[in-house]
């Protein structure tokens, strides 16, 4: 069997296992104060160059966003999101379980058009009953989106122009964040993301690591007690340092970016032989993430021997599926996968 439906089914990359190991028996601090966590922030912001930089880690995506969307908002707020957005679609309701909104708006293959958004603010603002409605607190949006698409370094610094304007938070959720930063086809770098966001995370858990998120506020602007609010979660770890030693380990001699560059490279080798198969994709993605259009009879016998992801329905006879490389796929079962389609 083949696996290709996500880019978490494999555990972790051998150099945080073996960096896990290794310090095993080690006796250090907990709740994150230990020295693994402080060389991890210290390397993620040479990394953002962004030495105001204040990072957090946290064990997973659904549990970041809705911790740190919880944190910034006020009350009476909710947060902007593209309507196919992971906290609006697949994190099932765990935004609003949080007493918060998700105020959708239309997406451009997974992305938000920052003209569309500045025109959804001034209908809010310019609206006489805005007292009784939600009051948009934050804009979110994820690179790679959920469309493996990216945003360009003019897009990102529009959408920061506009949350400026209206004095909101840009959150950026990157979750897959490696995959994007080694696309072939992107300007965007981590600085920056770090310049024209308030608050953004590096993903480790589909990024080589067991587990674990890096959460970095980049204007001196965490939330009051944000420590506070992650144990009242429930998702301050005792153990800390299981998540500053994963990422120690993946901004050490750039692994994180080396990692993420073999899933590009891998996916570019999918895409190239699956165009000389003849078979058709949903949209042209740059990441690690691909969308391929399969006649339903084909598809029923492609499942016994591939996994992969259900997307959409494409009408009553195709099927959108989604094949996904990652940081530990292997050259031969690309070449496998190719030659089963």
């Amino acid at each position: 069997m083949l696996f290709f439906e996500s880019d978490y089914t494999e555990g972790a990359h051998e150099k945080i296992l073996q960096r896990l190991a290794e310090t095993n028996l080690e006796s250090l601090p907990g709740y994150g104060s230990d020295r693994y966590c402080e060389s991890a922030k210290s390397k993620i912001r040479n990394a953002c160059r962004c030495p105001q930089a204040e990072v957090y880690f946290l064990a997973g995506g659904t549990q970041t966003n809705q911790i740190v969307i919880d944190a910034m908002l006020s009350s009476w707020e909710g947060v902007a999101a593209a309507a196919t957005g992971h906290v609006n679609v697949h994190e099932a309701g765990a935004i609003e379980h949080s007493g918060h909104k998700v105020l959708s708006l239309p997406h451009h293959e997974g992305k938000l058009d920052a003209g569309e958004l500045e025109a959804f603010l001034d209908e809010f603002w310019q609206d006489e009953n805005r007292e009784h409605m939600v009051f948009p607190g934050m804009v979110y949006i994820s690179h790679p989106t959920e469309y493996g698409t990216l945003y360009t370094k003019q897009e990102l610094e529009r959408l920061s122009q506009v949350c400026g304007r209206f004095s909101i938070p840009l959150y950026l959720d990157g979750a897959r964040l490696g995959y994007g930063l080694m696309s072939r086809e992107t300007d965007v770098t981590l600085p920056v993301i770090a310049r024209c966001c308030d608050v953004f995370y590096i993903g480790g858990t589909k990024v080589g690591a067991l587990c674990g998120e890096a959460v970095v506020f980049t204007k001196k602007n965490t939330p009051p007690h944000f420590l506070t609010m992650i144990k009242q979660k429930g998702a301050l770890l005792a153990k800390g340092r299981l998540l500053g030693i994963q990422f120690d380990t993946l901004f050490t001699d750039d692994l994180y970016f080396q990692i993420s560059d073999h899933a590009i490279a891998m996916a570019e080798l999918l895409k190239e032989g699956l165009r000389k198969k003849g078979c058709r994709f949903l949209l042209e993605s740059p990441t690690n993430q691909q969308f391929v259009i399969l006649e339903n009879s084909r598809l029923e016998t492609l499942k016994k021997h591939v996994a992969m992801s259900f997307w959409e329905k494409a009408g009553p006879d195709h099927t959108v599926m989604r094949i996904a490389t990652s940081w530990a796929t292997r050259e031969e079962d690309v070449k496998k996968l190719i030659d089963l389609m």
